[in-house]
């Protein structure tokens, strides 16, 4: 095994063994249901006095608080049970949760108050869905260097309400993307190394998972933490209220805008596909591909460091195992979806890692033609600029190895190579 603890800053360590009191207090408080609620209401002004009022102000007639609240349930019991919290650990995560249990009350209320936002059309947005590790993150951002679509930052999700200004100095300067980089960049002042492999801030464009975590059906709860039983429940959802969710957080921050062409994306679209098309039926979505191998190390890497942010207790060994049943399984859906025509062929691109590292700008040029998406040569231009101001490596060498996914690499092969020659995937070997 190679993967290491990377060292952590003597403050993370004081916290860890209680010298700064007021973070190993706050640590101490319980992560339950009835406190966290309790206290996020009280943090909006709200007390509620039973579950019944309580479940109203939290839900909706289309989103109701009581499936939300059993998964958040299921959610807290793993943490105790199985996530082994260090200290820090348990604050960032207390904070997590009050912040999305605050956002989610304010959801319904904006809900309850302005009906007519679920009126707002999602008009065929684009959403870039390969797995993790595949070019997903630099294929988003280049995307985002279009200036005619709108990618959400990640202050929009982490607080969509109210609706962000459409000024664009308002915009700019919402007091809300200070909130978020608290939030995003804190594990990466935790870890040594972690903004190698990935970069976050309030003004970065986010993944799709975060506005599905006030559905509490989201792979950012089992991302950040070793929580098997949540991870298997998620595996079997068909993930509709997440979607749902989904897209009420971009009705939300459309509001106010006009037309808005949205560029999506996260790796967990390519487990719920149908479920995609289902909730947004004429979506394009951008499938990236890489030598399975090479992205399970490299995400074995990723999840690795993510979960020694929040405890001491890492195993990278059970993070590829899990990893490889997962995207095993994945893939071979994928291939079976395609084989059954059971998604809209011609609302799919497909394109492969290896070939955007080679030719970024070619690479995106035919994903536009693809989709019939005007190309212009200013376009080009701002493009060609995106790509030189954020290189590959841009904060060092992300390092990781094969030897973590705990398997001869021949017998892993066999795992994935149906769908390796179904979409023509190159070996890195």
């Amino acid at each position: 095994m190679t993967w290491t603890k990377p060292p952590r800053p003597d403050w993370v360590q004081a916290i860890n063994e209680g010298r700064i009191a007021p973070i190993a207090e706050e640590a101490g408080l319980p992560l339950t249901l009835d406190a966290l609620v309790a206290e996020a209401s009280a943090r909006q002004g709200r007390v509620f006095t039973d579950a019944k009022a309580r479940d109203a102000g939290f839900g909706h007639r289309d989103f109701p608080a009581a499936p939300a609240f059993d998964r958040l349930g299921r959610f807290l019991t793993a943490l105790d049970d199985e996530a082994r919290l260090t200290p820090i650990g348990r604050w960032m995560t207390r904070r997590f949760l009050l912040r999305v249990l605050e956002v989610r009350l304010q959801l319904m209320d904006w809900l309850a108050q302005d009906p007519g936002v679920q009126d707002e059309e999602i008009r065929a947005p684009l959403f870039v869905a390969g797995a993790p590790r595949t070019g997903t993150t630099i294929l988003f951002a280049s995307l985002a260097a279009d200036p005619r679509v709108r990618v959400p930052e990640g202050w929009e999700l982490l607080r969509p309400v109210p609706p962000p200004s459409p000024d664009p100095k308002a915009f700019a300067s919402d007091p809300r993307i200070a909130l978020a980089d608290q939030e995003l960049v804190r594990p990466q002042t935790v870890v040594s190394g972690l903004l190698k492999a990935h970069e976050y801030g309030g003004r970065k464009p986010k993944e799709c998972l975060s506005a599905q975590t006030f559905a509490f059906e989201s792979e950012e709860l089992t991302a950040r933490y070793a929580v098997p039983s949540v991870e298997a429940w998620l595996e079997a959802s068909d993930m509709r209220d997440a979607y749902r969710m989904h897209r009420l957080v971009l009705q939300i921050l459309q509001r106010g805008h006009g037309e808005t062409h949205w560029v999506l994306k996260s790796p967990v679209h390519l487990h719920a596909l149908p479920t995609l098309f289902e909730t947004y039926p004429d979506a394009r979505v951008a499938i990236t591909h890489r030598d399975p191998l090479t992205l399970l190390a490299s995400l074995t890497s990723l999840i690795a460091n993510l979960r020694w942010a929040h405890s001491d207790d890492v195993d990278p060994a059970a993070i590829a195992e899990a990893h490889v049943r997962r995207y095993a399984a994945t893939f071979d859906r994928l291939v079976d979806w395609t084989d059954s025509n059971a998604l809209p062929a011609d609302q799919i691109h497909h394109s492969h890692f290896r070939d955007f590292v080679d030719a970024p700008v070619e690479t995106v040029r035919d994903l536009y033609a693809r989709f019939e998406l005007p190309w212009t040569a200013a376009l080009e231009a701002d493009l060609r600029a995106a790509l030189d101001a954020n290189p590959r490596d841009k904060h060092g060498g992300h390092a990781y190895s094969r030897e973590d996914l705990g398997e001869d690499p021949a017998v892993l092969r066999l795992r994935f190579d149906r769908y390796q020659r179904a979409f023509a995937v190159p070996d890195d070997s």
